[in-house]
């Protein structure tokens, strides 16, 4: 196979795009690195393409490193003919190599290698033949052995029918056409353990659909309930077509002696050693392929939470709400330092309103709080109202935010958190982390294992080695999209730019604490750990404000440092005019790319990447994104009303829908089907999580704590 053809053609990309990549890669170039400073090399692939690129890769290798050990495999038992050789070889998935291995791959007993220990293939092989001319009973006497425990022709017969069934289950192109087969006409079924309990798989107690359009929620909520026990699932296989094609391909010759004992057989083979196994690898499948459908969802809303503007200038109020443990409170000024903690009990069972409320007058007055970020567990609308009424009462600009706390109480009990708060409770952390969330999202969110933000369908029923690696890519992404004030970056957002390490991370924060503020980038070089090639791939997206080298506050690679002087020289500027903001509209100012680019010995895509960096240096693309919701009021569900049209943050996309925050305790749900008029595949084509938008309430049902939306004015 050629690798890099199938990947350039699955991509429809060049093929000296894909090979330049893989040879990037296979450098120990990271994906952020390759992306942001290679675009020339690779033809701009961007960091998705290139992900995929690397995921198929590493599939495709192991995929052809499988072939040779089955071929050496099958070589070594003297049975690899040039025919199968070519099969082998030209073989685009792992389960056709798994056919095509199987009649050669080391077995455990099974009742047809009994059966052959029992000196029964000749026997096999006659029935095979369907040449009979008198009943197969007296050729079977021939087999009757006491020293081989076949007893009489009955026992011969059986033993030999075992040998042929499992050859019938091992032909590679009976099993591939079962498989499309069943694929193609068989059904997923779904049925309740115990009908009569209520559960939240009541959807799929009585439940079919055909398995080539079962959608990959469907199928991981049938696998969660099965694991549960709740649910019975399987596939149901076109088992008449499937018999009357094994039937055609092994039934040969019309004759009255063989084919009862061959369609006995064939039956035998399907139902026992077939079926089961075609219906595992079908399950396996589609489980396989709904979770990379889900890993995709999980991994665009987490780039659309971690890219969620910061809130920057505000001193903000962290709440994490709670009943009888008390609400726990903590002040972090506008660079995310912790001024105070409090705990207070305006909740029950304790209902200290007033109390709370003096408390928190005090603290706003102190620290000048204009922001409250509440988080949206245990007691969040209880506190709400708290909030609200307080707000009422002052006479000062304030409002609150309902904040998705997924994975605080993760980060609150963590070692880092402990290493970053020796003095703090878990309440006080989980309340500093509420707060810090708000202020800046991707700092704070990078302390918490990607899987546990909470922002995906199913994330615990799925390979949890896949879904770490492809959050932490996406995690990557973002963190290196963004850059890192190199001055301020804990060890932990620092871990996850290109080219660094934990290890390395660590060096960097400790590197500073005892050298004071790095005032260079080739600084970093004097970093433990940290050598040329590491330097190559983290400096472009390391930022110092107000260091030696103006350009070290920009995305411009210090290997571009040169071309960005010369530019600089041939327009007329200073590299000081870049942090004076003196260089807005310096695109306008170049007339020819292409003739500059050569004059400055860089490459032209480069160029225009310096240029649009040096117009507004060390810009955040974060800027771009929706801004938090910010509310001075509460509503409860009781006072929504159908037809209301209301204001809302989109909190989670899914398959089926999104949910939205409408400011009540609730999330409500607009269904797929009520998102646009067009039609559409997925909510992703239309909505993303910190989408503001505007919805219209269809229905309330207090009693399961529902609201259903629609976006269709």
């Amino acid at each position: 196979m050629d690798i890099m053809k199938t990947i350039a053609q699955e991509l429809g990309v060049k093929t000296w795009q894909v090979e330049a990549a893989v040879k990037l890669i296979d450098e120990g170039n990271t994906i952020p690195f390759i992306s942001r400073y290679r675009k020339e090399v690779t033809g701009s692939l961007n960091d998705e393409q290139l992900r995929t690129l690397h995921e198929r890769l590493t599939y495709l290798r192991n995929l052809e490193e499988k072939k040779q050990q089955v071929l050496s495999s099958i070589e070594e038992q003297g049975k690899l003919t040039e025919e199968l050789r070519e099969r082998i070889l030209a073989a685009q998935t792992q389960s056709l190599v798994d056919d095509l291995y199987l009649p050669y791959r080391p077995k455990r007993r099974t009742r047809a290698t009994i059966a052959k220990e029992k000196g029964l293939e000749g026997l096999a092989n006659y029935i095979l033949l369907q040449a009979a001319k008198e009943p197969i009973e007296k050729e079977a006497a021939k087999y009757i052995s006491e020293e081989k425990e076949v007893a009489n022709e009955k026992d011969a017969i059986a033993g030999a029918m075992d040998i042929i069934a499992e050859n019938i289950s091992e032909e590679a192109d009976y099993r591939i056409h079962i498989r499309e087969l069943t694929m193609k006409h068989g059904m997923m079924v779904s049925t309740a353990k115990a009908p009569e309990e209520k559960s939240v798989y009541e959807t799929y107690y009585d439940f079919s659909q055909q398995v080539n359009k079962v959608p990959g929620y469907r199928v991981l909520a049938m696998n969660r309930g099965e694991a549960d026990k709740i649910l019975g699932v399987k596939i149901q296989a076109p088992e008449e077509d499937i018999l009357r094609y094994l039937n055609k391909k092994t039934i040969v010759n019309e004759n009255p002696y063989t084919i009862p004992i061959l369609q006995e057989v064939v039956a035998d083979s399907y139902k026992r050693l077939i079926g089961p196994a075609i219906e595992r690898e079908i399950r396996n499948e589609l489980t396989e392929k709904a979770e990379d459908s889900a890993i995709v969802v999980f991994g665009k809303n987490l780039t659309q939470l971690l890219m969620q503007p910061p809130i920057v200038g505000q001193v903000v109020l962290g709440w994490d709400p709670a009943f009888r443990t008390g609400c726990k409170l903590a002040v972090v000024d506008a660079t995310g330092k912790v001024l105070d903690t409090k705990v207070i009990y305006p909740t029950e069972p304790q209902n200290k309103v007033e109390e709370s409320k003096k408390i928190l007058k005090q603290m706003i007055e102190k620290y000048n709080i204009t922001l409250i970020s509440v988080g949206n567990g245990t007691a969040s609308r209880e506190s709400e109202q708290v909030i609200v009424d307080l707000i009422k009462e002052i006479n000062k600009p304030i409002s609150y935010v309902i904040v998705n706390e997924a994975g605080a109480s993760v980060y609150s009990a963590s070692k880092l958190a402990t290493e970053e708060f020796p003095n703090f409770d878990v309440g006080q952390r989980s309340a500093t982390s509420i707060a810090r969330r708000l202020q800046d999202p991707l700092a704070e969110l990078v302390k918490i294992d990607p899987k546990s933000i909470g922002v995906g369908q199913y994330q615990h029923d799925m390979n949890q080695k896949k879904l770490g690696e492809a959050l932490s890519g996406v995690v990557e992404d973002c963190v290196n999209k963004v850059g890192v004030d190199l001055n301020t970056a804990s060890a932990s957002l620092l871990e996850y730019i290109s080219g660094v390490s934990k290890v390395v991370a660590k060096n960097i924060v400790a590197y500073r604490e005892e050298n004071g503020r790095f005032q260079d980038r080739k600084e970093l070089l004097k970093v433990a750990k940290l050598g040329p090639k590491a330097f190559e791939q983290c400096a472009g997206f390391m930022r110092i404000s107000g260091g030696k080298n103006p350009l070290d506050a920009t995305s411009v690679h210090p290997e571009s440092y040169e071309a960005a002087k010369g530019l600089l020289a041939k327009l007329g500027f200073t590299p000081e005019d870049v942090t004076a903001g003196n260089l807005a509209g310096l695109a306008k100012k170049v007339k020819d790319y292409k003739k500059l680019s050569e004059e400055l010995n860089v490459g032209e895509i480069t160029l225009r990447d310096i240029v649009k960096e040096l117009e507004k240096p060390g810009r955040d693309p974060r800027d771009e994104m929706p801004k938090p919701v910010l509310r001075t009021d509460v509503l409860d569900m009781k006072d929504l009303k159908e037809g209301m049209i209301l204001k809302g943050t989109v909190r989670n996309v899914i398959d089926f829908g999104a949910f939205v925050d409408i400011g009540v305790h609730q999330d409500g749900l607009v269904h797929i089907s009520q998102i646009t008029d067009r039609f559409i595949k997925h909510p992703m084509e239309v909505l993303s999580i910190g989408d503001i938008v505007e919805v219209k309430v269809l229905s309330v049902d207090m009693q399961k704590k529902q609201i259903k939306l629609t976006m269709k004015m």
